[in-house]
């Protein structure tokens, strides 16, 4: 063992511990070779070996570098969108309780008015009108949404209509709701007088009403699903972390949904045109989702108050080229060639780390990214090779 400038070269015993048969850990003596840091320069020159197993190493360090920040910037975004997300998912959520609460009601008082209906006796002809007025309310297209002066000047006129053929005024609002005609009503009431036009419209509000409530929970569950199914596919959580083909229409989508919380709080409007037969790429679907996100988050960042995002999706020639548009102010002149620098960002601490990452994904799926600013409008463009085109 020698000491040449201070530091030691030379084998140097050691020792470690290994599990023999049997489970039992045992210690064996090692030897390890410290070289002083004056002799690496030569070493790498003329030991060829050593060179290539340091640029193994430091090119597996870059890689993981890499993986680790654009995980940490999935994670970014993703905390971003939790509180956005916990909040539009638990709107739909509580009118989903809210309405199937209702609905046990709604459908009680729809099967007791079926059997009021049964024993009013009424004849074939009416009960053939009565049921054309039913599907009439029943009918989806019919269905529309009106304000509540709107709403409330529909129920004093129907309960000046009940009054005027000797019906009960109570049932005035629940008719209001309905999609049903005043044409309806008069055919109706050319047939059925007093308590059997009573009977009768009470069955068509309480089905109606059940009906609604039934549209109302599919329509919350159905917001529900799209939001957690936008989470799975921006994540790809359910799949391995491998090189195939990335569908960018569904990508597109996917991420337009998360971001459409944060865009409605700014009354900023995302318009996404995707063309057709859009071709897939080659790579990782999950980080091509990050381009997605990080682009359209500045986008909506950088638009102002009820400003506008155009997102669209094009097949140019072998590739696959995606705009994000914004009509903001546009990026000032003399930070311009820095946005795609490493770290450099315009916002606060924990908001992310600027658009090196989106550079870095781009140029790893062979892409090209490139960027066009002026008050008013800012556009990012994105190429990404095709499957078709290789």
């Amino acid at each position: 063992m020698e000491r040449q400038g201070g530091e030691v070269t030379g084998l140097l015993p050691y020792s470690r511990l290994v599990t023999a048969p049997g489970d039992t850990i045992v210690e064996e003596p090692i030897e390890a070779v410290a070289l002083s840091r004056n002799d690496l320069p030569a070493l790498i020159r003329n030991c060829y070996e050593v060179t290539a197993i340091l640029v193994h190493a430091m090119t597996d360090r870059a890689r993981r570098f890499t993986s680790t920040d654009l995980r940490d910037e999935k994670m970014l975004s993703l905390g971003k969108l939790a509180a956005g997300l916990a909040h539009e998912l638990n709107n739909p959520a509580s009118a989903a309780v809210r309405n199937a609460k209702s609905l046990a009601s709604a459908l009680t008082a729809a099967e007791q008015a079926a059997r009021a209906l049964g024993a009013a006796g009424l004849t074939d002809a009416q009960l053939a009108e009565l049921d054309r007025v039913h599907d009439l309310c029943m009918n989806p297209g019919m269905s529309r949404t009106i304000s509540g002066l709107a709403l409330a000047e529909r129920e004093e006129d129907f309960a000046v209509w009940l009054r005027a053929h000797g019906s009960s005024a109570t049932s005035a609002e629940e008719l209001a709701r309905t999609p049903i005609t005043d044409e309806a009503l008069d055919r109706l009431a050319s047939i059925l007088q007093g308590t059997s036009l009573d009977t009768g419209l009470r069955w068509i509000t309480a089905g109606y009403a059940a009906r609604s409530l039934a549209i109302d929970i599919d329509r919350a569950a159905t917001c529900i699903h799209t939001l957690v199914a936008a989470v799975n596919g921006f994540t790809h959580m359910d799949r391995a972390p491998d090189l195939g083909p990335v569908d960018i229409p569904a990508g597109l989508v996917d991420t337009v949904a998360l971001l459409d919380v944060k865009a409605r709080t700014k009354s900023v409007v995302i318009t996404l045109n995707i063309g057709p037969d859009l071709p897939s790429v080659h790579g990782l679907s999950a980080e091509v989702n990050q381009i997605w996100m990080n682009l359209i988050d500045n986008a909506i960042d950088g638009a102002p108050v009820s400003g506008h995002v155009t997102v669209t999706a094009t097949r140019e020639g072998p590739a696959v080229v995606v705009r994000v548009v914004d009509d903001g102010p546009g990026i000032p002149p003399d930070i311009k060639g820095n946005i795609f620098d490493p770290f450099f960002t315009t916002k606060s601490v924990g908001e992310g780390t600027g658009l090196d990452i989106v550079r870095r994904v781009v140029s790893w799926h062979n892409g090209e990214i490139e960027v066009v600013s002026e008050p008013g409008r800012t556009e990012f463009r994105v190429s990404l090779p095709s499957l078709e085109g290789k």
